[in-house]
């Protein structure tokens, strides 16, 4: 529920507007000078303050300037029985939302609320997301934990990445191998250019190749207007081609193609189209054994193969659980808008002597489970009843 300060010396209109805005569903607080109102500040967050401009202890200007500090997201909305338009723009100028004649009128009132509290939530949503994005763009050069198996991980990372040698990662669902590619990438001459992701395993076969390589316009039924494909999207830049296991094998010629003559054509078309792009490729597979079955080719395999990189399961890097559940907590909470939650040794043992088949992913949404479902601490019992196990 919205909460609402409002600041005024005269009780009678802290009460008139106080009585107005709880009958809108509004929680109201009231301060009856500018030094007590900035104690509820610090206190207490507020989406709209209404404050009035002369008070005796402290003019209502001053106190707009010194809750910038304390409450940077709060909407100010001024009031006086004094106002003229140099006061009121003097009051925008010092970042009040909105300016008020005393005593104001009612729908004015509340329209101009309603605006301020609109304005607060998209200043909060946008923090937030803004949260989210540096989040998510930090995760690829996140590796959590100190574990041997994942050291050697890093250390093919940095003698690789510098290059533009292609790199198979290999290692079981959730393990990581996506965060690898972008690490990949990201400590890489090409960090600038794009990084184009394709999860082959979620493209039906008939479509995979117009959504590598693109199509002309009326190269098939659907296709009502050209396309631009994944390798032409990645030029100068990165294509991370995930659950390269599942390609179909025409597609898998096209793709070896394009890595042996750094060209494609497109679906439908004759001509053809220089690619500058950088392939990395990951399956959780025994491409080995695909290709001893006849759903892989072996010189596509040869071609992306030139590095190896094994992502090792959370079952050898048990040691690495600890480090994981404290940076999901703390992603958790911001995510939610919370402090974050703390967890016990015992319950962090518990979970460190689980299977985690699912690896890093599961190991996520358990955690995540666990901060919804427990109390403040996080505690073995916790563990036992939420891990799903």
């Amino acid at each position: 529920m919205p909460r609402i300060l409002i600041i005024d010396d005269e009780k009678s209109i802290r009460n008139t507007l106080k009585e107005i805005l709880e009958f809108e569903d509004y929680t109201v607080d009231q301060a009856e000078d500018g030094p007590a109102g900035l104690d509820l500040l610090i206190q207490q967050k507020y989406d709209v303050v209404l404050c009035d401009i002369k008070m005796p202890k402290m003019d209502g200007l001053e106190v707009l300037e010194r809750a910038r500090t304390l409450a940077p997201d709060a909407a100010f909305i001024m009031v006086s029985a004094h106002g003229n338009i140099e006061t009121a723009v003097d009051a925008t100028k010092k970042g009040a939302f909105d300016f008020l004649p005393k005593p104001p009128d009612l729908n004015r009132l509340l329209v101009t609320v309603r605006n301020a509290l609109d304005r607060s939530k998209l200043v909060t949503e946008t923090k937030t997301l803004k949260k989210k994005l540096a989040t998510a763009g930090k995760t690829g050069s996140d590796m959590i934990g100190a574990s041997t198996t994942l050291g050697a991980v890093r250390k093919a990372i940095e003698k690789v990445a510098p290059t533009d040698a292609r790199v198979l990662i290999t290692g079981p669902n959730g393990a990581g191998k996506e965060m690898v590619a972008r690490q990949l990438h990201q400590l890489s001459p090409r960090a600038n250019g794009p990084l184009v992701e394709v999860n082959c395993a979620a493209i039906p076969s008939e479509l995979i190749e117009s959504e590598l390589f693109g199509h002309e316009k009326g190269s098939f039924t659907s296709a009502v207007k050209q396309r631009i494909g994944k390798f032409e999207q990645a030029d100068g830049g990165t294509l991370f081609l995930d659950e390269i296991g599942d390609m179909s094998l025409s597609a898998q010629a096209k793709v070896l193609r394009a890595l042996q003559e750094n060209k494609i054509t497109r679906v439908g078309g004759e001509k053809e189209i220089s690619v500058n792009v950088r392939v990395l490729a990951a399956t959780n597979k025994n491409l080995l054994q695909e290709i001893a079955d006849k759903n892989f080719r072996e010189d596509l395999y040869h071609r992306l193969s030139v590095i190896l990189i094994q992502v090792p399961s959370l079952n050898e890097r048990r040691e690495d659980i600890p480090e994981l559940v404290q940076k999901f907590l703390q992603d958790i909470a911001a995510d939610y808008g919370n402090k974050p939650k703390k967890i016990s040794t015992d319950a962090l043992k518990y979970l460190q002597g689980l299977d985690w088949r699912g690896n890093i992913r599961e190991l996520r949404n358990v955690v995540e489970r666990l901060v919804i479902m427990s109390d403040a601490t996080i505690e073995e019992a916790d563990a036992k009843a939420f891990a799903g196990k």
